[in-house]
């Protein structure tokens, strides 16, 4: 799902061609290995996509995660119905008191990975911050079956929400904090719809400053929903390597950032044999897509925490947020030289807002004027 808003327009528009990067070798689909289950959709006639050349390139070389944050954490833990083995990368706030901490969780097909560059940026402009990025499950954290040892096969929003929570409640007590630290839940795209339904719930109580949606309303959402299995269709099947699969996202401005896709692309793949494949299978998920984001526009202005959106482009508002953003009830910034992966395309100006979004916010910080019972007590005349 995390690609497909950026896909929308050449889906619906095959007659208007949309504006493309400066021209590049192109080769035919084998060289990613595309390949599709649907008959329907051929890599030719369902998707503008760029097939980038490798020959006369210097490829990318892949960053590893300890570049950008300071732990990755696995969680074990197992119940009656569940084993699970959860991920997270986490840079752990100076001040847990104070914060901020910026909980983060990616879109469909991505990982935690996808906020490397937005923790880097964070750490850079605001040293005392901390970022956690969780993964969800078959994105990077496992959840299988007590009985067969398979992974069980449950992408509903409330599967997810509880995995997310259970994510930070683990990182808590990890690190030994008798509260969640001042947060700013950051979620991308399907994880805009978590963050949306966690803060509408109020589980993070006053610990939860804020939140913010990146790229994701629930009317575009759905009805882009309609072209998933074309786009996942159009998309190469298999890469020869990592170096390749970069270079890919790059030219095919899946990612617009060069040292973001060298971060985030390697976590998206897994090996098998001589090729390297997607880790998540995007069409597993199908029945849920569209209760992901049912109700995501209501929800977001009922949560209980100051609200920040964080879009590609205008286009992209429904009736509902547009009427919620003209009486003022969240922060709406439009970025549009970004694509769909807002914190990988401009992940410093993400980082920016998100640090301003919080300071804004905090509750902390405010500096309320003394009682006058306070001032009686001390012998004040008011």
């Amino acid at each position: 799902m995390s690609d497909l808003l950026r896909a929308l327009p050449s889906i619906k528009n095959q007659n208007n061609p949309p504006i493309r990067p400066p021209a590049m070798p192109l080769t035919t689909a084998d060289e990613g290995n595309s390949s599709s289950s649907d008959s329907s959709a051929s890599t030719n006639d369902s998707i503008d996509t760029l097939r980038p050349s490798e020959q006369n390139n210097t490829l990318p070389t892949p960053n590893p995660w300890p570049a950008y944050f300071d732990q990755e954490l696995f969680f074990q833990h197992d119940s009656e119905t569940q084993n699970a083995k959860y991920h997270v990368y986490l840079t752990p706030p100076k001040d847990a008191t104070k914060g901020p901490l910026f909980i983060c969780h990616h879109g469909a097909g991505a990982t935690g990975m996808s906020f490397a560059c937005f923790a880097a940026a964070v750490k850079k402009e605001m040293p005392g911050a901390g970022v956690c990025s969780l993964e969800a499950r078959e994105h990077g954290s496992v959840v299988t079956s007590p009985v067969t040892n398979e992974e069980i096969l449950d992408f509903s929003i409330e599967t997810l929400v509880t995995d997310a929570l259970m994510m930070i409640e683990l990182v808590k007590a990890k690190q030994g904090w008798k509260k969640l630290p001042p947060s700013v839940f950051v979620g991308h795209s399907l994880g805009g719809a978590v963050a949306t339904r966690i803060a509408a719930d109020g589980v993070l109580g006053a610990q939860l400053v804020g939140f913010a949606v990146l790229d994701v309303v629930e009317g575009s959402a759905i009805e882009a929903l309609l072209h998933m299995k074309t786009y996942l269709a159009s998309r190469p099947a298999s890469f020869a390597s990592v170096d390749q699969a970069i270079n890919w996202h790059i030219r095919s401005r899946t990612i617009r950032d060069l040292e973001s896709a060298k971060a985030s692309v390697p976590s998206l793949l897994v090996r098998e044999g001589d090729r390297w494949t997607w880790r998540t299978d995007l069409t597993r998920t199908q029945r849920w897509w569209e209760d992901w984001f049912t109700g995501m526009s209501g929800r977001f202005l009922r949560g209980r925490a100051a609200k920040s959106l964080l879009l590609a482009g205008t286009d992209r508002l429904d009736k509902e947020l547009m009427v919620g953003q003209m009486q003022g009830k969240f922060q709406l910034t439009v970025i549009p030289e970004a694509g769909h992966f807002i914190q990988e395309d401009v992940p410093e100006k993400t980082a920016h807002l998100m640090i301003e979004f919080f300071k804004r916010n905090d509750r902390s910080s405010l500096v309320l004027p003394p009682k006058v019972s306070d001032l009686l007590a001390q012998g004040k005349r008011v």
